[in-house]
């Protein structure tokens, strides 16, 4: 991906966390956030996944956790 399209893409998430944090206000939980925050991208035609696994590796080493 381009600088100027990072920057761009940076800059609308920005904007979307702040529309979002001036609409719910503070104090709620992440999942609250989370929820509104893909809205917002969603309205925005921002494309994006929330909570996928990711398989977790500690020095060549799978363990049983996924994040």
């Amino acid at each position: 991906m381009e600088k100027e399209e990072c920057n761009r893409l940076s800059g609308m998430i920005i904007n979307c966390c702040i529309e979002v944090h001036k609409n719910m206000g503070p104090g709620l939980l992440e999942k609250i956030y989370e929820h509104c925050l893909m809205k917002e991208f969603e309205l925005r035609g921002i494309k994006a996944e929330c909570q996928f696994e990711i398989p977790l590796t500690y020095k060549g080493i799978e363990l049983n956790k996924s994040y």
